[in-house]
């Protein structure tokens, strides 16, 4: 996993395994998980989003504190995933960053309780997945 310039904020970029018939990657492995972020993602919950090109999801934050942490993956198509620091008082407060996820580089985004998630389509159909730990969570 690579840290983004974001606090509490990772991609993972895992190997796949093409063959004949596809290929296979993991995109969530909890001891790994949890040795490279220092966090232990309990999940709870795993969502599915389907989105026409051009659509902009988010930014979606959780209203309690601590706030709701998403490991997020991008199944089919391409989608620009935007994470948004909206904890006040942190040194990263204001600050986004953009990342690339698709079909086929395979990234998955990790962010902790606290920070906000936007994301826009940028294939002609897409489907992202994404776990967190129960929490409620709204869009701005």
């Amino acid at each position: 996993m690579r840290q983004l310039g974001i606090a509490d904020t990772w991609v993972l970029e895992p190997e796949a395994f093409p063959d004949e018939r596809g290929s296979f990657h993991e995109w969530y492995r909890g001891e790994e998980f949890r040795e490279a972020t220092g966090y232990d993602l309990a999940l709870a919950q795993a969502n599915c989003s389907v989105s026409r090109r051009g659509v902009l999801r988010g930014v979606h934050f959780a209203d309690v504190p601590p706030g709701q942490a998403k490991y997020i993956t991008c199944v089919r198509g391409a989608v620009l995933d935007v994470v948004v620091d909206i904890r006040v008082g942190s040194p990263t407060f204001g600050q986004w960053e953009a990342v690339r996820l698709d079909d086929g580089n395979r990234h998955a985004v990790f962010l902790a309780e606290g920070l906000g998630h936007a994301s826009s389509r940028k294939s002609r159909a897409i489907s992202t997945a994404w776990a967190s730990p129960r929490g409620r969570s709204w869009g701005m």
